[in-house]
């Protein structure tokens, strides 16, 4: 399929999406050392930076890389290298200093890129985008100047939520919101900028947790995921991955409520719930669109699509269970399991592709 004039060419776009799926397995290895599990890690830091390196090295490169499609101009393709060296440089055990450096020029590129398709079409759906990527640059640059992860982490949670919401209402054109259907969602949208303000500043942290729970009421409300999963086949699995994803992201906010704020003990099982369960459950079902237009290449339908799907949902909920227990070896044994979901769904994206290639 020929690009178009002025993008770049298919073959390089490859060595991008491959970055961004180094920062995620070094991510993965780094979260069950975390967990205590014995297992290799490229670095001693890959401890450490596990969330930088699942949410800003992977998440920052493909979903840079997408926006770059989109946009078709060679110079938001910086976007994902610079994500994508960024992850490289923190999974390498080089200095954290200089991979956040490079991830904050990947999230200000792409928040640039985003800011020229809101040019491009003034849209509701355009606007959360730009929030989204402009969370992630304030994220950055904030951990960059020296704040944690965890005080930062709702601003990186933004960055997917927000991208994630504002996709979803791009496609809402199929199904038109009412006025009063807009004005919630901007009114959801504040409450989750507010709140990961309030989770920075250590204070009201509830806030965040009213705005997951209320965009997942939201989404679950207005997303056409409601009718299109009478459907068959790919539509189904797409509608079932959306609809469980929105519960795991009401739930990531029902527990932060309950436990009293994002410092709290429920950190592990908010987080968990919000960006494996969510996010990944949205991953997993937008893969056979994204990597189609990504890439060029054809991901024909499968059944064996639900089960990375099926193991990430058990794993999660044996992962929530020990939370809730207090439970260390539940936890583990629900991280390893996590892994093994995210395993399963990389070797389900290659084999489907195979088949494609075939066919």
């Amino acid at each position: 399929m020929p690009g178009r004039v002025g993008d770049l060419p298919v073959a390089l776009r490859v060595p991008l999406l491959i970055l961004g799926f180094l920062s995620l397995l070094s991510g993965i290895l780094g979260g069950l050392a975390r967990l205590g599990w014995a297992v290799p890690l490229p670095s001693a830091q890959a401890l450490a930076l596990h969330g930088p390196l699942m949410i800003c090295g992977f998440f920052g490169t493909v979903i840079g890389l997408e926006r770059a499609v989109a946009l078709g101009r060679r110079w938001a393709y910086a976007a994902p290298l610079m994500s994508g060296a960024g992850g490289g440089v923190l999974l390498l055990g080089g200095p954290w200093q200089a991979g956040a450096i490079l991830l904050s020029g990947g999230s200000a590129l792409l928040l640039t890129a985003t800011l020229r398709v809101v040019r491009r079409q003034r849209e509701l759906f355009t606007v959360t985008l730009a929030l989204g990527a402009a969370s992630c640059l304030l994220g950055n640059l904030l951990w960059l100047g020296g704040a944690p992860p965890s005080q930062v982490v709702a601003l990186w949670g933004n960055f997917l939520v927000l991208t994630i919401a504002g996709e979803r209402l791009e496609l809402s054109r199929f199904l038109p919101l009412s006025q009063r259907a807009r004005q919630v969602f901007l009114l959801v949208v504040l409450l989750l900028l507010s709140g990961s303000v309030a989770v920075v500043l250590q204070r009201a942290e509830l806030l965040y947790g009213l705005g997951l729970l209320a965009l997942a009421l939201w989404l679950l409300r207005q997303d056409i995921a409601r009718r299109t999963v009478r459907e068959h086949g790919l539509t189904r699995f797409i509608a079932v991955c959306l609809l469980s994803g929105y519960g795991w992201l009401a739930l990531s906010g029902v527990i932060l409520l309950a436990s009293g704020g994002l410092h709290a003990p429920g950190y592990d099982a908010v987080l968990h719930a919000l960006l494996l369960g969510f996010v990944f459950a949205m991953v997993f079902g937008h893969a056979p669109i994204i990597f189609p237009a990504v890439v060029h290449v054809r991901m024909p339908w499968h059944w064996t699509f639900y089960l990375p799907l099926l193991v990430l949902h058990a794993s999660l909920l044996l992962r929530l269970a020990g939370d809730v227990l207090a439970d260390t070896r539940l936890v583990a044994l629900g991280g390893v399991a996590n892994a093994l979901a995210l395993l399963l769904f990389i070797l389900s994206t290659i084999s489907s592709v195979i088949r494609g290639a075939r066919e």
